[in-house]
């Protein structure tokens, strides 16, 4: 009795498993949905409709999550609004999904030296030059941007003043 009982479960657990593996698809394999919507989204940012853009392409990964491309385009455009810290967690999830994403460590890269992490954008550079060598395109442009050196901000240009003594005399009562 005992015997019949472990051998149903066994069964039972076997017949589950397969079942669940041959369920999921290949991570190569994007959502068609998934992909136009990217596609309408990289069109509405090249039409200057960012907040568009935004919306679709979040929409995008909401249908499938595993969309590199999509995770890719939000970040260049956090970058081109101004937010690194944004973008660089966006790469982020990019390379979770595909560690040797070059576009990704390029970008990533750029905005770590927007941020001022000069030593990590040194890491993605090293690991884009491990993957392509010194002659891609990828190792080149994000060694320019490291050789500029981050961004100054606006509060580090201008000359620091020091406060004047108050001249106003109290009013006599």
């Amino acid at each position: 009795m005992r015997l019949t009982t472990l051998t149903a479960a066994a069964a039972l657990a076997l017949v589950s498993i397969s079942t669940s593996l041959s369920g999921q698809r290949p991570d190569d394999q994007i959502n068609p949905r998934s992909m136009a919507l990217l596609q309408q989204g990289e069109a509405a940012r090249a039409a200057g409709q960012l907040d568009r853009a935004v919306g679709l392409i979040e929409t995008a990964l909401v249908v499938d999550p595993r969309n590199r491309q999509a995770f890719n385009v939000l970040a260049e455009i956090a970058r081109a609004r101004g937010l690194p810290g944004q973008s660089i967690r966006l790469y982020r999830e990019a390379l979770a999904l595909e560690p040797t994403d070059l576009r990704a460590l390029r970008g990533q890269g750029e905005a770590l030296v927007a941020k001022g992490a000069m030593v990590k954008a040194q890491e993605n550079l090293a690991k884009i030059r491990k993957l392509c060598g010194n002659d891609c395109t990828d190792a080149t442009a994000l060694a320019a941007a490291i050789s500029k050196g981050p961004p100054a901000t606006a509060t580090a240009q201008q000359s620091v003043t020091p406060a004047q003594p108050s001249t106003v005399t109290p009013a006599k009562p």
